[in-house]
């Protein structure tokens, strides 16, 4: 039985969190807008695990991604547009996505109705994945931003 690799690009949602399954190696960069000439900047390095999840009612499935040190947080997308980000036993956003032609999925979160956090995910090829973050204020001034570079990890062919 071979299973057939998820297409590239992706076409819709479900393609898109098919190819998000698996096992991610992660650099973060982080870049705090409003801070001073010193410590602007960090970078680090860890490990993703992305599963997907089946959709239940009005949904049409979901991520739970967990990092190497940490809780699991589920992403839950609905055919409405909406999104539910749960992590832990009481900790949940809700949000909205949307699909674009270019294959990338865009997520946002608001409170009292303004834009607080967005983020884009997009593949530049099946096994290298970009996300970009943005968090602005009330005003929509940019405060914080983060750029991930991922590289998912392969098995060598066992010959």
């Amino acid at each position: 039985m071979t299973t057939e690799p998820p297409r590239f690009p992706p076409a819709d949602l479900m393609a898109f969190l098919s190819l998000c399954a698996g096992e991610w190696m992660t650099l973060r960069s982080q870049f705090a807008l409003t801070s001073g000439d010193e410590d602007w900047h960090s970078s680090e390095r860890s490990d993703l695990k992305v599963n997907l999840v089946p959709g239940g009612k009005g949904e049409i499935g979901g991520l739970q991604v967990t990092p190497q040190l940490g809780e699991a947080t589920t992403l839950l997308f609905a055919e409405n547009g909406d999104l539910t980000v749960s992590s832990g036993k009481q900790d949940r956003r809700q949000g909205r996505w949307a699909f674009w032609a270019d294959g990338s999925v865009e997520m946002s979160f608001s409170q009292n109705g303004e834009i607080q956090l967005q983020e884009r995910i997009c593949f530049t090829k099946p096994n290298l994945r970009l996300r970009s973050t943005m968090v602005v204020d009330e005003e929509g001034f940019p405060k914080q931003a983060s750029f991930c570079s991922e590289i998912r990890r392969v098995s060598k062919p066992i010959t």
